[in-house]
């Protein structure tokens, strides 16, 4: 059956508070409609201030508790995650430390370090701690920090920041749910945003892994401030202006072209 606009719409809206996000990809297979009908239908429900636009699809008119789980996440900026992940993963060097946050944007960081010899990896992400155990070269030493799982598939509470208060690493790669001139880098869930600040009081280097999307986006608590972080590795899509601002708040800004 054929819908109408307006019903799609509502089932698109529906989909997106569910679930978390809608790919366009997925809703052009569902509705048997083309992908430029699908943006045309974001575009309305995010003009009416129904959803946030973003590379690919679709996300909730974020409160600042809203907490999307991983797999709502992963289909998004996905080509932006990657060109992320690939800069990021420039500044390791076999036989370094490396903490990594939970995200998706950190977990593509982790397939982009697969291959890197003698690493010592500390992570709270399960999705990361799975991906190395199984898949990472030969002399990687993994180490999950324990805890109480949350939506975004993180380790978080009072046993994993016990067990990041004794550690000393060279590299953190932290994800973040929000990156705002004055809230600084911001998560969802308190627990969760305790836990990464362990994470960054437990680390030499602090790196940023944020797409352009997380410009602007404002969660409930705050991890650590912009000039906390010595590395911001974001996209391309950041405005320029954006781009100014950052660069004169962090240590280095990297943009890598999407």
């Amino acid at each position: 059956m054929t819908l109408l606009a307006q019903q799609r719409r509502r089932r698109i809206l529906d989909w997106v508070r569910q679930d978390g996000a809608a790919r366009v990809s997925a809703l052009v297979a569902e509705f048997g409609v083309s992908d430029m009908t699908i943006r045309r239908d974001i575009g309305v429900l995010a003009r009416r201030g129904l959803v946030a636009r973003v590379h690919g699809g679709a996300v909730p008119i974020g409160r600042s508790t809203e907490e999307p789980g991983f797999a709502a996440k992963q289909g998004l900026q996905t080509d932006a995650k990657l060109a992320i992940a690939r800069m990021a993963a420039e500044l390791v060097a076999p036989g370094d430390s490396v903490a990594i946050s939970a995200g998706t944007t950190t977990f593509a960081v982790a397939r982009e370090l697969l291959d890197v010899p003698d690493l010592t990896v500390v992570t709270n992400s399960v999705p990361v701690g799975e991906l190395l155990h199984t898949r990472g070269t030969l002399g990687q030493t993994v180490i999950l920090t324990g805890g109480v799982r949350t939506p975004s598939d993180a380790l978080v509470g009072p046993v994993a920041v016990a067990a990041l208060s004794t550690l000393h690493v060279d590299w953190l790669f932290l994800g973040v749910h929000g990156v705002d001139e004055r809230a600084g880098y911001t998560s969802p869930n308190l627990v969760e945003a305790e836990t990464n600040r362990a994470l960054v009081q437990a680390t030499k280097h602090v790196v940023v892994v944020a797409d352009s999307t997380k410009w602007g986006v404002v969660a409930l608590a705050s991890m650590a401030s912009l000039g906390e972080a010595e590395v911001l590795v974001t996209d391309s899509e950041l405005s320029h202006d954006a781009q100014r601002f950052l660069g004169q708040r962090v240590g280095r800004l990297l943009i890598a072209k999407v």
